[in-house]
């Protein structure tokens, strides 16, 4: 018999799981407790659980795990990265960052990646699968372990464009807020995406309360479709409406992420075009200093991206320079997982 994986299962799900197996449904939420708030590593960890029906339990279900291969912790900021080791043999990057208000965690939703943005490092090894909800969550519950302290905050933003692997996100975001379990609200979460045009529509048309975060990266899409591909398929425009939708039906505020390439789309000109383009729309612009991937010939500074806050501010644009966080442990997602992969 195939067993399934348990900790993927919302608490619904594991209710009828329950049933079919003659037990009570309450069962269910002792067993979810035990998964999301105990966050147990085995079935025999479940103390107030009989040997009973642990032992059915095990025989139905199986616990994933993630192996700890790395750990890099910064000297400047306590960022701290790790690559993670999952049952298959493939590896994925998460990052905790630590903040005034508390520590948020930044997770891969995809080993590899297929969106083939240039200036990326985690889509040069290629797509190899999408993440599980339970491979998302273990990321948070393997990092609480290792930190001690509870996350408070969840980004959408490492390895994996998340709405490429939207039905096993949307998964893991009902499971992460579940008040049952870890409980966190998803106010505090933030989903990043490079613009999977009819994701974002169905996103919003769900209103979880998250924040939706759009990499822009170019104002134009001759500029765009160069170095993300994706806007071959979703130009600008069908982009831009969706993020208007986004907004209209949930009444957030939409971030864009832009990231500052020198002598590519660092001009003041490419600042008016931008300013025009989101005009009027309840936003925020992140302005990224891209970060040195050595298999690509993109450079920045944190001074260019002052530049053209400046060029956005005086256009009326709110517009902020992310914060660097661990750049001497090379904190940008993708490159420890290639060298672990033997695909430098």
């Amino acid at each position: 018999m195939e067993k399934t994986d348990i900790l993927s299962l919302t608490l619904p799900e594991l209710e009828l799981e329950m049933i079919k197996l003659g037990e009570k449904k309450f069962r269910a939420k002792q067993i979810f407790q035990w998964l999301h708030v105990k966050q147990i590593r085995d079935f025999s960890e479940m103390s107030n659980i009989s040997l009973e029906l642990r032992t059915k339990i095990s025989g139905h279900f199986y616990l994933k795990s993630l192996n700890m291969v790395r750990r890099l912790e910064s000297c400047i900021d306590n960022t701290v990265k790790y690559l993670y080791g999952l049952s298959d043999g493939t590896f994925v990057e998460t990052v905790l960052m630590e903040y005034n208000h508390g520590l948020s965690i930044c997770v891969s939703t995809q080993v590899g990646c297929r969106m083939g943005c240039k200036f990326c490092a985690s889509t040069i090894a290629g797509f190899e699968r999408n993440l599980e909800p339970s491979e998302i969550l273990l990321q948070i519950y393997e990092t609480q372990r290792d930190c001690g302290k509870r996350i408070s905050g969840i980004v959408l933003m490492g390895i994996g464009e998340p709405l490429d692997n939207y039905k096993n996100v949307i998964k893991f975001l009902e499971l992460v807020s579940a008040p049952e379990g870890f409980g966190l609200s998803l106010r505090h979460v933030t989903l990043s995406t490079c613009g999977i045009v009819p994701k974002i529509r169905e996103l919003a048309d769900l209103k979880l309360g998250l924040t939706l975060s759009v990499s822009l990266h170019c104002p134009d899409n001759d500029g765009r479709s160069e170095i993300m591909p994706v806007n071959k398929a979703y130009n600008l425009t069908e982009l831009i409406d969706a993020a208007k939708e986004y907004v209209r039906k949930t009444g957030r505020r939409v971030t864009y992420e832009y990231a500052v390439i020198d002598n590519v789309n660092s001009f003041k000109k490419d600042a008016e075009k931008l300013a025009h383009l989101i005009k009027g729309i309840n936003c925020h612009v992140n302005l990224i200093p891209v970060n040195s991937v050595k298999e690509r010939d993109y450079r920045s500074s944190r001074e260019s991206a002052l530049k053209f806050q400046k060029y956005l501010t005086d256009l009326g644009i709110n517009a902020t320079v992310r914060r660097t966080l661990g750049s001497d442990i090379d904190a940008a997602c993708g490159q420890l997982r290639r060298e672990a992969a033997g695909t430098e």
